[in-house]
């Protein structure tokens, strides 16, 4: 299958391979152009740990392990007493969750479309609060889109401004993103951590090799030194028979997948930044794949990204 077949069948909007800095493929599709910018969706996940290692490097925040309680006082007396803010990242602090966006009562869909202020507590806070533990914290890794839209509202508040503040200052300013994003909003007008991020497929391009160069905006360091090794290293090992491992990820680290060769930021529906350390390449991909066909495309696309990874390793510099 060459290129066009595949953004074809696969209903790819654009793709970018990165190799060194130096763009050596960039492509669109489904009437997008350079500058058109597409939904992230849990992508922005990956964005919002940046943040996260941003506000250690800069004092908001103590250190991962400060517990969630310490910045978001609501929850006190809640399932997330003794959770810390590196439970949120690795999706493990236990409390019980059900994810199913095809179910309109599950918590993740309840969650998301909640109301405004209850009794002026953020709608993510206010649902949060009134989860019940299943785990002990730190015990297993179940995936949760509201704990990292909770750590946005943990990030916030450390901060004292938004999420789309924060994130021009430490990273669209300074690193030079080509275009301007938009960043989705709760009923409470605060950003969704873990979601809602649009933006163009240079900038996707952008942050992966924001991440290979490890954290610096030219000479700034904007995360703490380590971070991102720290960040992109097995926090959570998946079970062999596990859907995560059937579908080639070696673990999760702080809202990165880790791959066997690099890590990547993984959206629903065809979203990605892969990136691979050793070979200095990146590659950013937006698709919107059917729901019915989501499982199979996931696979079709690991190969075509591996194929892409080879020949830009095959380049000539």
């Amino acid at each position: 299958m060459d290129v066009d077949r595949y953004m074809e069948a696969q209903r790819v909007s654009g793709f970018l391979v990165l190799k060194d800095g130096f763009v050596v493929l960039e492509r669109y599709g489904l009437c997008r152009t350079v500058n058109d910018k597409w939904d992230s969706q849990s992508v922005t996940k990956s964005v919002t740990s940046i943040l996260v290692g941003a506000a250690i490097q800069d004092g908001y925040i103590k250190s991962l392990d400060s517990l969630v309680t310490d910045y978001v006082h609501e929850l006190k007396g809640s399932a997330y007493d003794g959770v810390t803010i590196r439970h949120l990242l690795t999706m493990t602090s236990g409390v019980k969750w059900n994810e199913d966006w095809n179910d309109p009562n599950s918590d993740a869909c309840v969650e998301l479309f909640s109301g405004g202020f209850v009794d002026g507590v953020d709608p993510t806070v206010a649902y949060m609060r009134g989860v019940s533990r299943a785990d002990q914290a730190g015990a297993k890794f179940v995936y949760k889109t509201a704990e990292t839209n909770l750590a946005g509202v943990l990030l916030s508040n450390a901060i004292d401004r938004s999420l789309s503040e924060y994130l021009s200052e430490k990273l669209w300013q300074p690193y030079g993103m080509e275009n301007d994003a938009f960043w989705r909003v709760n009923s409470a007008g605060h950003e969704f951590g873990g979601l809602g991020i649009c933006m163009s497929l240079r900038d996707y391009a952008r942050i992966g090799q924001f991440m290979l160069e490890g954290g610096m905006a030219g000479d700034r360091q904007v995360l703490p030194p380590g971070w991102v090794a720290d960040a992109t290293n097995v926090r959570v090992t998946f079970e062999p028979e596990s859907e995560e491992a059937e579908s080639g990820l070696a673990g999760y680290g702080y809202s990165w997948w880790v791959l066997k060769n690099g890590y990547a930021a993984l959206g629903h529906a065809g979203q990605a930044i892969f990136v691979y350390p050793q070979d200095r390449v990146v590659v950013a991909i937006n698709s919107v794949w059917p729901e019915a066909q989501i499982e199979d495309n996931r696979k079709k696309r690991g190969a075509f990204v591996e194929a892409l990874r080879a020949e830009a390793v095959a380049q000539q510099p």
